[in-house]
């Protein structure tokens, strides 16, 4: 399926000459080793079969495009790409540490203080003639981001990405008629928005995207993000990491301090061996988790509406 994948990114189009110097950033280039699926990718494998690994780099360039092909925006298309640059290692775990179950959106504070302090973005930006601040709040395009249930490149991408390595229900073919099928359409509250031409396509990224809300909030996954957490919590709480290095450090750079540790501590000893061998899922005090749901617009009207 990995095929299917490069097959879909290569479609999404040929990377614009102004977008390529932005690809070699370090704060970019750190997202090659932040898991798409939040580090799951090195849990037991009682827990999860991935048929291969997305990087939040992957992602970002994805959407980046996506928004490039919609719009030819420059400023919409940066602030795409840099929109999960301040994703920690194993990404929402981290919110889940944080208590925010529900937004699993408290680590975004961190993209305004990553981006104004790169030297090396802000003379790029300088070179195109574009402020810092026009890219730093991706949530202002809402062809970029924007609240459910409304269709946003972010959205769709993951959707196609996560339909394609984790619910298995997507190939090249599908990715392909759906970036055939969207268009900017204005929604009831006077947005863009992405909208989808043909509704087959629109029902089946419905019917993934339901397969992938039932996945994120089911027993086992929410076991082993907790569990995650807990891991990540004891390496702070021990000196072995600190919180703002886990929005420096790449997931493996963890993963080998955990390594390295875990003999220093019962207790993490025990929590990296569940993580990595467990074959029992439930989770005690389960908490509400992030409805992921959407309802695209299909020519002129929802989806739900049809």
């Amino acid at each position: 399926m990995r095929e299917h994948y490069e097959l879909y990114q290569k479609y999404l189009g040929e990377i614009p000459d102004f977008l390529k110097k932005y690809l070699t950033l370090n704060i970019l280039l750190r997202l090659k080793d932040i898991s798409l699926l939040c580090g799951m990718d090195y849990a037991s494998k009682s827990a999860y079969d991935f048929n291969f690994f997305i990087s939040r780099y992957d992602h970002s360039i994805n959407v980046a495009m996506i928004t490039w092909r919609l719009t030819h925006d420059k400023k919409a298309t940066l602030a795409a790409l840099f929109h999960d640059v301040a994703s920690p290692v194993f990404s929402h775990v981290i919110d889940y540490m944080n208590g925010d179950f529900l937004n699993q959106e408290s680590t975004e504070e961190k993209t305004a203080e990553i981006l104004r302090n790169s030297r090396e973005l802000l003379l790029m930006l300088e070179i195109d003639n574009i402020s810092v601040e026009d890219i730093i709040d991706f949530k202002k395009y809402p062809i970029v981001d924007s609240k459910r249930p409304k269709m946003c490149a972010d959205r769709l991408d993951n959707i196609i990405s996560v339909g394609m390595t984790w619910v298995k229900n997507f190939n090249y073919l599908d990715a392909k008629e759906a970036i055939d099928n969207i268009y900017v359409a204005k929604n009831e509250d006077g947005e863009d928005e992405i909208g989808i031409n043909n509704i087959d396509i629109a029902r089946k990224l419905w019917i993934t995207n339901i397969s992938i809300d039932r996945l994120t909030r089911n027993d086992t996954d929410t076991y082993m993000m907790m569990l995650m957490a807990s891991i990540i919590r004891r390496c702070i709480d021990l000196g072995f990491v600190s919180y703002d290095e886990l929005f420096k450090l790449g997931e493996h750079d963890v993963i080998d301090i955990i390594e390295r540790n875990k003999e220093l501590d019962e207790t993490l000893d025990r929590l990296w061996d569940s993580f990595k061998n467990s074959n029992v899922f439930r989770p005690i005090n389960k908490p509400q988790i992030k409805v992921r749901d959407i309802d695209p617009i299909v020519l002129s009207k929802r989806l739900s509406e049809m």
